[in-house]
């Protein structure tokens, strides 16, 4: 048994990874300020001895005993992250400061949870860990691309000077049951809108790109990652390596959901990537062969049946 910290504990994917420890029968103490994260998320496991939940905003510090530490706060939807840009850039940087700061007195393993958004509006594809990207540095989304892109600076400098254990996930984009309604990720929003029989909104022709996960394949890779010999730091892609149109995720939505939705278009938002595809090669290679393994419409249906459930449909 390990005690392990989850920052961003009870958000979307830290809620399915603390699930995942305590099943793995780990001490799970899940750290959260609840200004994404949802304490019904977690609700289900406040009876489990050996787990914890703390109201606390990593941009401050924090002090216990733990062995690994899972460092997943902060918002990560365009929504979320662009309501307070300078929020969002105080819990990337100061947050990774602060949770590298107890790995470092406690001689804990580390895990950030980092995104394909540091690689931008890629000019490589599929992207290699070794792409350094294309990001603007001072357009509307660069409080979450730069946050993240500053916080493995920090990662790979603390593990460089001070020996501090770290791993570096970037991940793609994942979805699965507890996301937001109102997140604006592109997933939720068209079930939401499939459901209660909206026009599904599509920015751009719906010809751009995306790679989704199911967030069980995820949480998988997580802590695979976070398992791993010493000697492997990342960043590791962890991400779908199938390519998806948005227009063909919304036709699929509104296939499974059997809705009468129509599709509307609007103009793509500023610095939204055309194409994002990771290159999982490395995850295969140092995680015995991880790659995700949930068919799409396998995860949309148990999504789908999530957002049932909230509408009570």
């Amino acid at each position: 048994m390990k005690r392990v910290l989850v920052t961003g504990g009870a958000g979307f994917i830290g809620s399915h990874l603390c699930e995942r420890l305590l099943a793995d029968g780990h001490e799970v103490i899940c750290l959260d300020n609840f200004f994404t994260g949802s304490k019904a998320n977690v609700v289900g496991l406040l009876h489990q001895p050996y787990f914890e939940l703390v109201r606390h905003d990593i941009t401050m510090p924090y002090y216990a005993e733990v062995d690994q530490i899972y460092n997943l706060a902060c918002p990560a939807s365009p929504v979320h992250y662009q309501q307070n840009p300078i929020k969002t850039i105080k819990t990337a940087v100061l947050g990774a400061m602060n949770m590298l700061g107890l790995a470092k007195r406690l001689n804990a393993s580390i895990l950030q949870a980092s995104t394909s958004e540091v690689y931008g509006d890629p000019a490589m594809h599929p992207q290699r860990e070794d792409y350094w990207g294309n990001v603007n540095p001072i357009g509307t989304r660069s409080c979450y691309d730069e946050g993240k892109r500053c916080a493995e600076s920090l990662f790979i400098n603390y593990h460089n000077r001070n020996g501090v254990r770290i791993k570096i996930a970037r991940i793609f984009n994942t979805f699965g049951p507890r996301m937001a309604i109102g997140d604006g990720r592109v997933t939720s929003n068209f079930i939401v809108q499939a459901l209660q029989g909206k026009p599904i909104t599509i920015y751009g022709n719906g010809a751009h790109t995306r790679s989704f996960q199911y967030v069980d394949d995820l949480v998988d890779g997580l802590i695979r990652l976070m398992n791993t010999d010493d000697s492997i730091t990342g960043p590791v892609n962890l991400g779908n390596p199938h390519e998806y149109t948005i227009r063909e995720l919304a036709e699929t939505v509104i296939r499974l959901t059997g809705s009468r939705s129509e599709l509307t278009f609007r103009p793509l938002p500023d610095d939204d990537p055309v194409r994002r595809n990771p290159d999982v090669s490395l995850a295969k290679q140092i995680l015995n062969g991880w790659e995700p393994t949930t068919p799409i419409e396998e995860g949309l249906n148990k999504t789908i049946t999530y957002f049932k459930q909230l509408f009570n449909i």
